[in-house]
């Protein structure tokens, strides 16, 4: 049986609501932050999901590093929605979401580095 990967699947999920997120955004005609938060919030879990294979544990850090980064670069684009009167406001279970996985992302970067 496979061990289950919470991050992995966290971000998955998240990238799903990234997505819907991003259409509603499209709908509202604003097309260059549905842009962004789309490519910065699916680069989440595509970094991580690249970390599984990586060549070394200096891979996997960097990997889930720029996974780290790609999350506060959507959090700059969510939190710019919540705060512009003429954008739809981002749902707060998104937020939730998203400050579960920077939480698991710091602790798996900072315990893959203790393990030298």
């Amino acid at each position: 049986m496979k061990k289950r990967n919470e991050v992995l699947e966290l971000s998955f999920e998240f990238a799903l609501e990234i997505i819907e997120f991003a259409e509603l955004l499209e709908s509202k005609r604003k097309f260059i932050v549905a842009n962004q938060v789309l490519k910065s919030g699916t680069s989440i879990g595509a970094n991580i999901r690249e970390a599984q294979s990586c060549e070394s544990k200096l891979d996997f850090i960097h990997k889930l590093k720029i996974s780290h980064k790609e999350a506060e670069e959507t959090e700059y684009w969510l939190l710019l929605c919540e705060k512009a009167p003429s954008y739809p406001n981002p749902d707060k279970k998104i937020f939730a979401k998203l400050l579960s996985i920077q939480k698991l992302l710091s602790k798996i970067i900072s315990t893959a580095r203790s393990k030298g």
